[in-house]
């Protein structure tokens, strides 16, 4: 009998511990840094599939998107800090709920405009800079096996160098971060004028010819303008990054990347 009493206080002692953790890992999750994967190549070169990062959930404070599932109770936000443009932002898409992670562009009333794949906010046009190449090689990336987009089209195959132009863009309040172009005249660089409604913002990928983002609605599977209430938190810093299909491949891992700041 004293055996078996111990064991129910030991099974009651464990299964206490483990509510405990996951109860303490869910405060933490939200209301401070919620962690979060790169899985697409809308971000390069700032973000790379495979880049392992923890979003800031205190930076434009908590709604309901700040919870898993949108399980808080909060109708718009609260502790609200507004978010500065060029943050690199993590926000839930108004409409099919999964996580993005896209470049801060448009205020609320900025009037954002692109001509030839060039960023004009408010008429005026962001300066860009060439900044040499983004090279690759063509291969499958992360664990959904994704292939890149190459400035001369499909490469002759698996193994092939896939190249990209970069340019360094700088916004109006002195911020500059790279973008990537693959070929003129693709759809989203020549857009009409978006007026950005109040209370709303307007994201941009980096590697601007392969990203779903505001400068397409959310008919046609991009995000449109984005209410306050979803933003989640700042992506500042990646913790580890791995270009292999899992993050046990060691051998794919990208030191270079551990512990950079995102700018």
């Amino acid at each position: 009998m004293a055996n078996e009493a111990k064991t129910d206080s030991w099974a009651v002692e464990t299964i206490k511990t483990i509510v405990y953790a996951l109860l303490i890992a869910g405060v933490f999750r939200t209301l401070f840094f919620q962690p979060f994967w790169i899985p697409s190549g809308s971000m390069k070169d700032t973000l790379l599939i495979g880049d392992f990062l923890f979003v800031n959930k205190m930076a434009y404070g908590y709604s309901a998107a700040s919870c898993p599932f949108s399980m808080c109770p909060i109708e718009d936000r609260i502790l609200a800090s507004e978010p500065e443009r060029g943050d690199v932002v993590v926000f839930r898409h108004p409409v099919n709920g999964q996580d993005y992670i896209k470049r801060l562009i448009g205020l609320p009333g900025d009037k954002v405009q692109f001509k030839g794949g060039r960023l004009y906010l408010n008429g005026e046009l962001a300066p860009q800079e060439p900044a040499g190449t983004f090279v690759e090689t063509y291969e499958k990336q992360g664990p959904v096996g994704n292939l890149p987009s190459c400035k001369d089209g499909l490469p002759v195959g698996l193994g092939a160098t896939c190249v990209k132009d970069r340019y360094t863009e700088t916004l109006p309040n002195g911020l500059s971060h790279s973008v990537l172009n693959i070929v003129d005249g693709r759809f989203g660089d020549d857009t009409p004028v978006f007026e950005v409604p109040e209370g709303n913002y307007f994201f941009v990928g980096d590697n601007r010819d392969n990203s779903q983002d505001s400068r397409f609605s959310q008919a046609v599977g991009g995000v449109g303008f984005v209410p306050s209430k979803y933003l989640i938190g700042r992506a500042d810093r990646i913790i580890f990054s791995s270009a292999g299909r899992s993050m046990l491949y060691f051998w794919t891992w990208r030191p270079d990347r551990f512990f950079k700041g995102i700018s």
